[in-house]
């Protein structure tokens, strides 16, 4: 049985997705017990490595914590001593080797979020979505028993865009330079590119198993994100790309009850 008993590894994972993300938190309670013993521990090792950058502005200290993850990560692949940790120990007990493999991808990419400079080319941030957004939910979804992956991939990469363009204004204010072309037609592009996977995700929904349907239930606010930078992205400089809380609220409730995102 799991346990998420107050002061049990599962319930700290549980907390620190709570506080560090909370529209996940929403959709992981949602999910069967089972399942959530499942993401909880996946959700707050990518809230732990998301933020390692930002604790810091020694760069060497920033890219020590994010090595001690990619170590974490290798021990759980090798299948042998695991350090004790209440995030690393419960993530050991729903991947294997594979999914500790692909979520060093997650570790490598935040790499981007410690310096200033932009990304090199358009290639270089699609391959950051792939391999945050992507391969995380790609990750999540497998581990409960997903084996096709495609939807997952492809979603992934798609609500990881819709989150990245909701913190362009934060980014920004960091001194960081988000998009590789801020003009406002090149932001709609992007936002439209970001639908076509989604719609590539909904091709291959018919190959998710329903146990791992929990796993995607993050994508639930991505169309109608990726459909207002589309038709304002002046929305995104402003950072006023949100939805309302009844309408998010709406929309998650619909996904929750009908499966489709």
């Amino acid at each position: 049985m799991s346990d998420f008993s107050e002061g049990s590894d599962l319930f700290a994972c549980a907390q620190s997705v709570e506080r560090g993300d909370p529209e996940r938190f929403a959709h992981v309670m949602a999910a069967p017990v089972p399942a959530r013993a499942v993401l909880f521990p996946i959700y707050a090792f990518n809230i732990e490595v998301s933020r390692a950058p930002w604790m810091t502005q020694e760069s060497m200290i920033a890219e020590m914590r994010l090595q001690w993850w990619r170590d974490a990560l290798d021990e759980i692949a090798q299948s042998g001593f695991v350090r004790r940790h209440e995030v690393v120990t419960p993530l050991a007990l729903v991947l294997d080797a594979q999914g500790a493999q692909d979520l060093d991808r997650v570790v490598a990419a935040r790499r981007w979020d410690i310096y200033r400079d932009p990304f090199d080319d358009q290639a270089a941030f699609d391959a950051y979505l792939e391999d945050t957004g992507g391969v995380l939910m790609q990750v999540a979804a497998r581990a409960l028993g997903d084996t096709d992956g495609r939807a997952a991939a492809a979603l992934g990469w798609a609500t990881a865009l819709a989150g990245f363009l909701r913190a362009v204004p934060g980014l920004e204010a960091a001194g960081r330079v988000p998009l590789v072309d801020g003009r406002a037609e090149a932001v709609a592009e992007l936002a439209n590119r970001g639908l076509a996977k989604l719609d590539e995700a909904r091709r291959h929904r018919g190959a998710v198993l329903k146990a791992a349907l929990p796993a995607l239930m993050a994508g639930a606010l991505t169309a109608p994100i990726l459909k207002r930078a589309a038709q304002s992205p002046g929305l995104v400089a402003e950072g006023t790309l949100d939805l309302s809380d009844a309408r998010a609220s709406a929309r998650r409730l619909w996904v929750a009850a009908t499966g489709r995102w």
